[in-house]
């Protein structure tokens, strides 16, 4: 796979990503977080051990079984948290703050980089990531900037999803991606169960709009999104990755335009113009290598 065909199949997984902002707003109407999130792994789950199946033969050759279950086993923890803080939060936010407060992984990702495995950003890693996150600021946020509890609630969100794509980055290299990505919705599912009985969500009144949401989620948004996304990440650094995977923002507003009838400012085509810019910028080289796909590859099997 070529780097300019993993960077189009990561902008489609945020094309998917930004419908499931609408359905996930559907599926609330009648579930409850850890409800739709159980479904949602369950399914997940057993269609990504479908996929593991059919590549038996690839997943034979694995030298470090236990390795690449660990490794699945985290990445389940970080998705699992990414998520739960995410929907639990939406319930007591906007989904604009919500959005904006998500989209921070793109700053917090290089970062966690730099701690772990002292990789230094390049310059326009860093300006791409300011304006990223400048344009969805412009493209969500409405009124003022406090943070009640489900803000906080979605800026932790954050930083789940930035550790689900840095670990990613870090583990794709090593293990088969169909492997990960069963361990790690299994996890998912696993948590999302115990936290259903925990927080007493286990009465189910849903309506076929309910259902077909949850399908849309776990189906599409999640089980296509995730292996298509850990594939891509071979090709393109953790950085960019998270700079482009922002543009989940700009597909959700557009399809809440679409579907839910929302209306358009200027002030959300100026968001979606900057993050489309901030993009373009990521993805250039920087003098000096950045970008290249050997020293990406050296730099991740330090892990």
């Amino acid at each position: 796979m070529k780097k300019g065909v993993a960077i189009g199949g990561l902008i489609l997984v945020t094309v998917i990503w930004g419908g499931g902002f609408v359905a996930s707003d559907m599926a609330l109407e009648s579930m409850k977080p850890f409800q739709i999130m159980m479904v949602r792994f369950l399914l997940a789950s057993v269609l990504m051990g479908l996929v593991s199946m059919g590549q038996r033969k690839k997943e034979a050759k694995i030298e470090n079984r236990a390795g690449a279950v660990k490794a699945g086993m985290l990445m389940g923890l970080t998705l699992f948290a990414g998520f739960a803080l995410q929907i639990v939060g939406l319930q007591y936010t906007t989904p604009s703050k919500n959005a904006f407060l998500t989209a921070l992984n793109v700053v917090i990702v290089p970062f966690i980089a730099f701690v772990i495995l002292k990789k230094k950003v390049g310059v326009k890693g860093i300006i791409g990531a300011i304006m990223a996150v400048a344009g969805v600021a412009l493209l969500s946020l409405n009124g003022n900037l406090t943070l009640g509890i489900g803000d906080l609630l979605s800026l932790f969100c954050a930083v789940g999803f930035a550790f689900q794509i840095f670990l990613t980055g870090e583990f794709v290299k090593k293990y088969p991606a169909a492997v990960l990505n069963l361990v790690q919705m299994f996890t998912a599912f696993v948590l999302s169960t115990i936290s259903l009985f925990v927080f007493g969500e286990t009465d189910f009144q849903v309506t076929t709009k309910g259902w077909l949401s949850v399908l849309y989620l776990a189906v599409i948004s999640t089980t296509i999104c995730y292996l298509l996304q850990t594939a891509c990440q071979k090709y393109v650094e953790e950085t960019k990755a998270a700079i482009i995977l922002c543009m989940e923002s700009v597909f959700g507003t557009m399809f809440s335009i679409i579907i839910l009838h929302e209306v358009i400012t200027p002030r959300m085509v100026a968001g979606c113009i900057i993050i489309l810019i901030a993009v373009i910028i990521s993805n250039l080289s920087e003098s000096g290598g950045e970008g290249n796909g050997e020293n990406v590859q050296k730099i991740r099997e330090t892990a």
